[in-house]
């Protein structure tokens, strides 16, 4: 009985040390070895995947030129040469969204792309891309806070116009017209203007925060019957998608600085307002989808 009575002992005794024992731990990603691995986003100089690669842990604002450039590393076509400007396709391994942004601190046209997938760059991003900005796993993205739906899109990011013939100082999103449109971020109504789209008038909303000093400016929408002074709650329905002032039916989110009661549209290349990507990225949006 002894022996049999000691033998359980020293089973029990092993698997609870099994137990206990330290599980291993998967490796970390190591960037730039010229491996695409878990946990990082890596971009080819190639299209479908060929081609040199350089592979990076963090978000990057500005791939960077001459000698501290960001630079392919692996073997293959393209390698030692820097990145901006010259990546035409990509994997994301990290646990989010990662867009590719056209200029460099995260501004001008996008490209989003899914974890886990591969994919080339649309044309407009493909050998023309200056960094690229990994979200929030837990974020939603930007056009869903919009319009509540995953249909809906992002069709210029700030500054998003590809050329110098004019500045885009907000994110046009656009789902289907007459579609309900939420507020982004809570505030006080300081501006209602309800426009046509018989005479092609200009609708704006804005809205402004108090606690980051910022103003939301929504345009081309069909608002709800708002007073100046009344409060707005993210997330609570402040009209329609519609096309009043604009070509097209979207709605255009603009983020400016302090109290103001209306957009910053304007023929000229100088940008006032702030790349506002970092700004969405703390209040729990990420920068997609186009």
């Amino acid at each position: 009985m002894k022996k049999k009575t000691f033998a359980l002992v020293a089973a029990a005794t092993t698997v609870v040390g099994a137990l206990l024992a330290p599980v291993p731990t998967a490796q970390a990603a190591t960037a730039k070895n010229g491996v695409c691995e878990a946990g990082e986003f890596c971009l080819y100089y190639n299209s479908d995947n060929q081609g040199s690669l350089v592979d990076l842990a963090n978000s990057q604002s500005d791939y960077g030129t001459g000698a501290g450039c960001v630079a392919f590393v692996s073997a293959g076509s393209g390698s030692g040469q820097c990145v901006k400007n010259n990546a035409a396709s990509v994997w994301n391994r990290e646990g989010a969204v990662a867009t590719v942004f056209y200029r460099s601190g995260w501004s001008g046209a996008i490209d989003s792309i899914e974890p886990g997938v591969k994919a080339n760059l649309r044309p407009e991003l493909k050998n023309e891309n200056a960094g690229h900005l990994v979200g929030v796993a837990t974020n939603d993205d930007f056009e869903y806070g919009v319009y509540h739906s995953g249909s809906a899109r992002v069709t210029a990011w700030f500054d998003g116009y590809l050329n110098t013939a004019g500045r885009h100082e907000g994110i046009d999103v656009a789902y289907q017209s007459g579609a309900d449109v939420y507020a982004v971020l809570g505030g006080t109504v300081t501006r209602v203007t309800e426009g046509s789209d018989a005479t092609d008038a200009l609708s704006t909303l804005a809205v402004y925060n108090a606690t980051y000093d910022k103003t939301v400016v929504y345009l081309h929408l069909n608002p709800l019957s708002f007073s100046v002074g009344q409060a707005i709650s993210r997330g609570q329905k402040i009209g329609d998608e519609a096309a009043r002032g604009a070509a097209g039916s979207h709605t255009h989110v603009e983020m400016r600085p302090g109290r103001q009661t209306a957009a910053t549209f304007s023929s000229d290349t100088t940008l006032v307002n702030p790349v506002p990507t970092q700004f969405w990225m703390d209040r729990g949006f990420n920068a997609c989808c186009q």
